[in-house]
C-alpha cells in the first residue's frame, strides 16, 4: 500500500465511486458481499487498493496546501518538481490565529513587528504525492492558495 487506507466515513462518502472501482474489477455487489464474508484479506487488498487510487488521484490535482496552528501558518505552493513554503510566525503573546478576533488583527496588521514571514523552496526528495501525503497526514489541509498566492504578493514587493 502506498498511503493509508481511506476511513470508514471516507469509504461511505465514496460508495459510488468504489461501487464502479469494483465494476472495472468485474466484482459486482453479491459477489463483493461474498468476499466481505468469505475472503476479508482479498476485501482489504481491494479497499487498499482503492484507496490507493483515490489518494493518488486527489494528491496529483493538489497545488496547494495549509497547516495552521496556535502562533504560525505553513503554506505551501506545490508544483510538479518543487514545492515553495511561506511561514507565517507571530510572537505576541497569548495570539492564536484560530480564534477569529487574532486572526483578522493578522490580516490588518501584516507589517507589525511580531509578524514574521519566512519563505523558501527546494526540490521534492522523493515522489511528489509521497512527500504531500505525508504534510497532510502531519495536519495540512487541501487549499485552493488564495492566501499563499496574497501572502506571496505582500512578502515579494
Amino acid at each position: 500500500m502506498k498511503y493509508r487506507q481511506l476511513s470508514k466515513e471516507q469509504f461511505e462518502a465514496l460508495h459510488k465511486e468504489f461501487a464502479q472501482f469494483l465494476a472495472t474489477q468485474q466484482i459486482d455487489v453479491k459477489e463483493w458481499v461474498s468476499i466481505k464474508q468469505n475472503k476479508p484479506e482479498m476485501a482489504d487488498e481491494e479497499l487498499n487498493l482503492f484507496s490507493d487510487v483515490v489518494w493518488d488521484d486527489a494528491l496529483t490535482k493538489t497545488k496547494y496546501l495549509e497547516h495552521f496552528s496556535k502562533t504560525n501558518i505553513n503554506l505551501f505552493k506545490c508544483e510538479e518538481k518543487m514545492i515553495s513554503r511561506i511561514v507565517v510566525e507571530i510572537s505576541k503573546s497569548n495570539f492564536d490565529f484560530f480564534n477569529a478576533t487574532d486572526y483578522n488583527w493578522f490580516i490588518d496588521n501584516t507589517n507589525d513587528s511580531s509578524v514574521q514571514f519566512l519563505k523558501g523552496s527546494k526540490k521534492y526528495t522523493k515522489e511528489r504525492n509521497l512527500e504531500l501525503f505525508d504534510l497532510v497526514e502531519k495536519g495540512s489541509v487541501i487549499s485552493d492558495g488564495k492566501l499563499y498566492e496574497s501572502l506571496f504578493q505582500l512578502i515579494s514587493r
